[in-house]
């Protein structure tokens, strides 16, 4: 597997000019570009610029994160829904970024819809989705998220949904908290069901050992701190023969506050382990 960093890990005291530097430093193979990071970017910078910056670096980028909340929009919601994605696709096809995560809505009510119900409104949106994105030769990497929350929480019902897609350019991103957020990794197993072909991102995180609806995703620390069984995982896919990006990603506030530099020096040697 190749090293990968999801910008999300540093965001609050870091830039995309800076977490590029600090990709480069410390022998990340991939990056995972957040747009609103990316937005932020272009105030400062021109599009030239990034693809130049790829282009002489060893690091390439491997996805943008991330379209949100795609489950049951009115008009007005998939009209702001469609104008990202878009945006989405054009830097995506500039810079040769594959992958576009694409998440489940996030909402209390999430929790009253029924699985038929997010199953048919998850394949609608992803193959409208996957239209747009089709002429710009990006592909989704849908991510289901742990927690009961949001519309898609299990890894088993996201594949369901991608199998029904039927598309070579929609499939999973397996992140390893939100895999143990649906039920602790009680099944490692279904990871083997899981066509290799339909793995498009792993997202490699760990978390501390709470209960139930306390744990969240502020708990996330670096790879082997925590109880995620992310040597299972990881042999599992290693197994299966997975040997794209293992991207480590971080919601942690106490991470956000501590100097980037640390942050991506302590990630890469902390995941390279599992590679």
């Amino acid at each position: 597997m190749k090293l990968g960093y999801n910008e999300a890990t540093c965001m609050k005291k870091s830039s995309v000019e800076k977490d590029l530097e600090l990709c480069e430093k410390y022998g990340y193979d991939y990056i995972e570009l957040r747009l609103d990071m990316l937005k932020d970017y272009l105030t400062r910078n021109s599009l030239d610029d990034l693809k130049t910056f790829f282009e002489s670096s060893h690091i390439k980028p491997y996805a943008l994160n991330s379209i949100e909340d795609i489950n049951f929009c009115d008009d007005t919601q998939w009209g702001g829904i469609v104008e990202l994605f878009t945006f989405a696709c054009d830097i995506a096809k500039e810079i040769s970024t594959p992958y576009i995560i694409v998440v489940p809505t996030m909402g209390n009510t999430m929790c009253l819809k029924t699985e038929a119900e997010v199953f048919e409104d998850s394949i609608k949106a992803l193959t409208k989705l996957a239209d747009i994105a089709k002429p710009y030769g990006v592909k989704l990497a849908f991510e289901p998220i742990g927690d009961r929350r949001w519309a898609c929480n299990s890894l088993r019902e996201g594949y369901e949904i991608v199998k029904a897609i039927n598309r070579d350019d929609v499939g999973l991103a397996l992140d390893c908290i939100n895999f143990y957020l649906n039920d602790k990794c009680a099944d490692l197993e279904y990871i083997r069901q899981i066509p290799l072909d339909k793995l498009f991102v792993f997202h490699i995180n760990d978390c501390e050992d709470l209960p139930f609806g306390i744990l969240d995703h502020c708990h996330r620390l670096f790879p082997g701190d925590g109880c995620i069984p992310i040597n299972g995982i990881t042999n599992i896919l290693k197994e299966k023969g997975y040997e794209e990006i293992a991207s480590i990603e971080l919601f942690r506030p106490e991470y956000w506050e501590m100097n980037p530099d640390d942050v991506i020096r302590i990630g890469a040697k902390k995941t390279k382990i599992y590679l």
